[in-house]
């Protein structure tokens, strides 16, 4: 390179100091220092970055570009430098995580974001699971850390928080329109809708009991939207269907038993002894993030 990043960070500081004087403040250096910088970047790459009008110094057009791409050239820098800082104190550049479907999706960006806010420039790996694809991944070490039903054999994993699943169907389903209490064989003469386990095995589906009449997708959007539109029942979490409820457009099914039903997510390690602090903090924003949730719900 034959402009150093001395040179482009001086331009762009000028730029957005408003000035040559305002620019030496910020970065300690004097005016003839940062002029002599800029004139060197010039003339080396045979234009004007700068004009007068008036008694003010304004970009060029070819100027305004130089700007925009040195700039984005010297955020990559120190970008870099970051991140080479974070490694040689042990951060990870890469946190893989696998998180049931069934965890509010609003929490789990929550709590994204504001690891992203510690630490903008690690990447994360977030693979959407269920059932046995999140046990899968932990075992294979795919991950390394899961939110998920089961704790599997060989880990361990703290009860994160508990998610209530409801029996829904829209309001113009015939199931409503019997005006009854409900029971099994009500629900065998029509539509269950499942949610197809994502491991390789794919030997169990989500959405509770399992009816001979059933359709198994593998899209939670989908999964609801098909009760939505009145093709069949399933028994949702809550906090997933939480608008849909709130419209009107998905309702309880008057079950006599099993209307309800409860289960816990656990978060767990793929090796806590080897996660590193990126990891590590990950997992408590999500603990913290969560005991708020749970208790203004509970609120």
């Amino acid at each position: 390179m034959r402009v150093s990043l001395y040179q482009w960070n001086s331009l762009i500081t000028v730029v957005e100091s408003g000035g040559y004087a305002q620019a030496g403040a910020r970065l300690h250096k004097s005016q003839s220092t940062l002029t002599y910088a800029i004139q060197k970047l010039e003339e080396t790459l045979g234009l004007k970055v700068f004009e007068i009008k008036g008694r003010k110094a304004v970009l060029t057009p070819q100027g305004e570009l130089l700007y925009r791409r040195g700039k984005a050239l010297v955020d990559e820098a120190a970008r870099l430098e970051r991140a080479a800082g974070e490694l040689a104190r042990g951060w990870e550049p890469e946190i893989r995580l696998a998180v049931e479907v069934v965890f509010p999706t609003w929490l789990l960006l929550e709590c994204l974001a504001e690891f992203a806010r510690e630490r903008p420039d690690t990447h994360v790996e977030l693979y959407e699971t269920v059932l046995g694809g999140n046990e899968e991944m932990l075992a294979q070490r795919r991950v390394d850390l899961a939110i998920g039903p089961r704790v599997p054999p060989g880990f361990l994993g703290d009860v994160l928080m508990s998610v209530k699943f409801t029996c829904l169907a829209a309001p113009s389903h015939p199931l409503h329109a019997l005006g009854r209490e409900l029971g099994l064989d009500d629900l065998r003469g029509h539509r269950h809708l499942l949610l197809r386990d994502s491991g390789a095995a794919r030997t169990q589906s989500a959405g509770g009991w399992q009816n001979e009449r059933r359709w198994t997708v593998t899209n939670k959007a989908t999964w609801i939207r098909a009760a939505v539109l009145g093709l069949g029942f399933a028994w949702y979490p809550q906090d997933s269907v939480r608008e849909e409820i709130e419209a009107g457009t998905l309702k309880p099914l008057p079950l006599r038993e099993g209307a309800e039903r409860v289960g816990n997510l656990y978060l767990m390690y793929a090796d806590r002894d080897a996660a590193g602090p990126g990891t590590r903090g990950l997992a408590e924003i999500i603990r913290a993030r969560v005991r708020v949730a749970c208790r203004e719900r509970q609120e």
